[in-house]
């Protein structure tokens, strides 16, 4: 789905890392709602508190759960799901366009 219809956007950006990711809340009729952003170049970590799906519209970066083995590589086209309550990192060398949706 390349936009989205019959939606309300919060005026209020939600800004973190000092601007260096950037996003907006997306409202559903259906009471769902998204955040679309930007992730500069650089390495940050969140927490959830709903299970999230992180679609990457462009750029490319890597991810795992906080104290997993592995990173894993995401790129422009694909989407990893983040458990509900975890602590997720984030690294990327590249401008990065997301879709945050919030799973129930």
């Amino acid at each position: 789905m390349s936009q989205f219809t019959n939606v309300t956007v919060v005026k209020k950006a939600n800004i973190y890392f000092d601007g260096k990711v950037v996003s907006r809340t997306v409202l559903f009729p259906d009471g769902s709602k998204k955040t679309l952003g930007i992730l500069q170049p650089g390495e940050y970590e969140f927490s959830t508190g709903a299970a999230e799906e992180m679609e990457i519209l462009a750029g490319e970066l890597d991810w795992q759960v906080k104290d997993d083995k592995e990173w894993k590589c995401v790129v422009a086209g694909e989407a990893f799901n983040v458990p509900a309550h975890s602590t997720f990192l984030m690294r990327t060398e590249t401008v990065v366009d997301y879709c945050c949706s919030y799973l129930p």
